[in-house]
């Protein structure tokens, strides 16, 4: 079957590491294109994903917070569920760059 992607690729049937958040969910069968690489799930593989990562508690991780201000300072609040997620404690010393105009990065030391 033709990549629905490239267009010129062939699909192949493959059991692949399905990496989420930076996590090994595990290993599901999909369709890979042999040119351009795309990975394409059935939806009852789809289904078995979503359900492993809701298991794990990974589920729902995204947020949205408001810029405050503290003094002179601008202030993001991280969610508990991030927090525990990233394992963030109260005082830990982070690093934040800009990556472009509309993305912050953050690296926990």
């Amino acid at each position: 079957m033709e990549c629905p992607v490239c267009e010129k690729g062939k699909l192949e049937k493959k059991k692949v590491d399905y990496i989420f958040l930076g996590k090994n969910i595990g290993k599901f069968e999909a369709e890979i294109c042999n040119k351009c690489n795309e990975q394409i799930f059935n939806e009852q593989t789809s289904r078995q994903i979503s359900s492993k990562i809701k298991e794990l508690g990974l589920w729902g991780l995204g947020a949205r917070t408001k810029v405050s201000k503290t003094g002179n300072s601008l202030t993001i609040t991280v969610t508990k569920k991030i927090a525990d997620f990233l394992k963030l404690k109260k005082g830990e010393e982070v690093t934040i760059y800009p990556e472009d105009e509309k993305k912050l990065v953050v690296l926990i030391s």
